[in-house]
Parts: C-alpha cells; structure tokens; sequence
C-alpha cells in the first residue's frame, strides 16, 4: 500500500526520525496486547490475545478450570429473578469482581474474539446486581476463553479481489425481564471478521420480522461507516459497489425492499427506516441467505457445539495447525 501524497519526501527519507524520537523496530510482533503472526508463503495474517487470556484467567483463579466447549450452554436462561434476594447472598456476591471480570472479557472480544459477544452481552446486563447464575454464566466464558485462547483470528481467504461482505441476525424477545429482542451483525474481509456487534434492542419489536428489520437497519449504519473508512484506506478496490448484507428474514427483506407501511409494521420508528433508503441509493443491497449459513446467527443466541464451531471458523477463528 502506497503513502498518501505528500507523506514521504524523497528528499528527506529521514525527515520523521529528525523531528521525532523514534526507532524501527521493524516488524510488530505485539500491538495492545494483540499477537500479530504473519505466513507470507501462504498470505496469512493472524491475530491472538492467548496472553492476555492467561493474565485474565489468573486474575480470576480460573487458570487451573475446567475448559468449556462453548461459550455459556445452550438453554442457560438469565434474568433478574435471579439477582440476591437477601441482605446475606448481596453482600456475598459484593465480593466477586464481576464487572471487572465483564470488562476483561470485553476487551477480548472487541479485539479478536467475535465468538464471545452473545455470551458477554447476555451477562453484561447484570453488572449492577449480579446473582450467583450470572457468575456462573461469566465463568462459563472464562472456562471456554481457556480452552480456545490459542485461536488466531485469521485474515487470507485466497480471493483475488477484497470484498467486504455483511451479516445480520435477531432473536425474536429473548430477554425475560423486558421482551426484548437481540440483534446482530457481523461484516467479513478477507476470510475474517473485522466489525461485529450483538446488542439488546431499545425497542420491543412485536414480530420476528420486525426485530430482524431492526437488527438489519443497525447493520446498515455500521456499513456505512465501514465503507468510509475502508474508502480512506484505499486497499478495497470494491468497497464503492453496493455493499452486500446478508438476512436469513423473507419478510425483512420484503419490509426493506417495499417502501410502504402495513398494518403491521407502520408503528415501526421510523429511524429504522434507514436501511431503505440506503438500499434506494444504491449503497447497500440485501440479499437473502439460509439460516444455516448466516454467520451472524452466534450473535443472537446460544447455539450447540457443532454449530457454533462451524460459525466460528467461518469467523475466521482458527488455531494455527487449522491455517492449510
């Protein structure tokens, strides 16, 4: 990748080290903590927090745990019913450092762990009142992060061209206390995840459509500001054509291609409408996909083994002896 113009000056290739301090260390092998491996002969780029996982799991006394298959079991349900119900069981979990351990486990996954951000957003509602279940579900995902903390989150899918490809996904009221749905998107590069996000929605949506059609506008956003930034990169020839959003929902993406309010849908807010009118510009086009290959599913629920080991490595998490 060239410099911008202007940046280097023939003239002067020094001209940064005599203004500033600095030395070349050549290439980074650690960046925040994030282990950078690199296989050129195969074009591979890998990314791994295996460290900091260590420290983590140290700080919390799980380093000698059991290793978890999954992230938090499929069928786990948590809600505030089970926050202290007594002055005794409060004061008792007042001494667990449950957000800090919801902080540490965040960093992981806004890093290089996309396969966690459920099992963390499902957990991180409990911060201010947490209960026994909900540590219970939080050392589920440190026992898991001990088992796969050697996975590299892997870029070089042997394509030609770079293409940045989306993924969108909900949960139809899926939290207890509010009968809120969950949404969820991921967008892939180069054979590896390099935004994603699983939150709570702000809304009770009413339908299953609706909630997918929230989940695919929240994606829509993220599109657009991934388009710009890629865009300043200038690495992604592609990056100008409409971007590609895939959703498993027929009636979502009948709702974002049809620009009329139904009975149904018409109390929809119409923030959510954003989606239709980048779709009309052209900027984003959704395209239907089987549930089975949406890769944004392990964003909105628990899944079982196989599945979600299937997921993750179209996330491009992988362990090293998995690169060939």
């Amino acid at each position: 990748m060239e410099q911008p113009e202007g940046f280097v000056d023939p003239k002067h290739p020094n001209k940064l080290g005599s203004c500033f301090s600095i030395k070349d260390l050549g290439e980074a092998a650690y960046i925040l903590g994030i282990k950078i491996y690199r296989d050129r002969s195969r074009r591979l780029i890998g990314l791994n927090k295996s460290a900091y996982i260590d420290k983590v799991l140290k700080r919390f006394k799980m380093e000698n745990s059991k290793k978890g298959l999954v992230p938090i079991q499929k069928g786990t349900i948590l809600s505030t019913s089970q926050c202290p119900s007594s002055k005794v069981e409060q004061e008792r979990m007042n001494a667990v450092l449950y957000a800090s351990a919801i902080g540490s486990i965040m960093y992981a996954m806004i890093c290089t762990r996309p396969d966690v951000s459920y099992a963390l957003s499902m957990t991180s509602r409990y911060q201010q009142n947490p209960g026994n279940s909900h540590w219970m579900a939080v050392k589920s995902i440190l026992k898991y992060l001990r088992n796969t903390k050697d996975m590299f989150l892997i870029y070089g899918s042997g394509e030609e061209e770079l293409v940045v490809k989306g993924y969108t996904d909900a949960s139809f009221q899926t939290d207890r206390d509010d009968s809120r749905s969950q949404s969820g998107y991921v967008f892939i590069m180069n054979g590896g995840a390099v935004s994603w996000k699983s939150s709570k929605q702000d809304v009770v949506a009413l339908s299953t459509t609706e909630s997918e059609y929230i989940a695919a506008s929240l994606a829509a956003q993220e599109a657009a500001w991934l388009r710009k930034f890629i865009a300043d990169l200038g690495v992604v020839a592609t990056i100008q054509d409409p971007q590609e959003i895939f959703c498993d929902n027929e009636g979502a993406i009948a709702q974002i291609k049809e620009p009329r309010a139904h009975q149904k849908t018409r109390h929809i807010e119409r923030r959510f409408n954003y989606i239709r009118d980048e779709v009309e510009k052209g900027k984003i086009c959704i395209r239907k996909v089987h549930t089975d290959q949406n890769i944004a599913d392990p964003f909105t629920k628990l899944l079982q083994r196989t599945k979600h080991e299937s997921h993750t490595c179209s996330l491009g998490l992988r362990y090293s002896s998995d690169w060939s």
